[in-house]
């Protein structure tokens, strides 16, 4: 399965550079997790970073940015089979909960909930 990884990036982080790379870091974290259960992991952000950039970069919460990271979250379920949600207020992360959930996508509130790929 592809597993989007989704929680907390900007929620909470007054829009700290640091804390924004530190809750980045936690979501990355679980990819390791992911892949060994024989899924490949996706978070929004590996995707909708480098897209800001490469439209001209955008300061945080500017209308590029809005313009760029939650609907590249939204593009991505609709190739993802599975939500992982992690910890944490997060408006992006409770928003790709709910259009897993209707899609009928399966969202998984711990790593423990992820089945084992057969062969992996």
């Amino acid at each position: 399965m592809l597993i989007l990884i989704a929680g907390p990036y900007r929620s909470g982080s007054g829009d700290d550079p640091a804390v924004m790379a530190a809750n980045l870091a936690r979501l990355e974290a679980a990819a390791w997790p992911v892949f060994q259960k024989g899924h490949v992991p996706m978070i929004g952000e590996w995707v909708a970073l480098p897209v800001l950039r490469g439209a001209g970069g955008g300061a945080v919460g500017d209308a590029l940015y809005d313009r760029v990271m939650h609907p590249t979250a939204e593009r991505l379920l609709q190739h993802c089979d599975a939500v992982l949600r992690l910890e944490g207020a997060s408006t992006g992360a409770d928003n790709d909960v709910r259009i897993a959930q209707e899609r009928g996508l399966p969202v998984y509130r711990s790593l423990e909930e992820i089945p084992i790929r057969a062969g992996a």
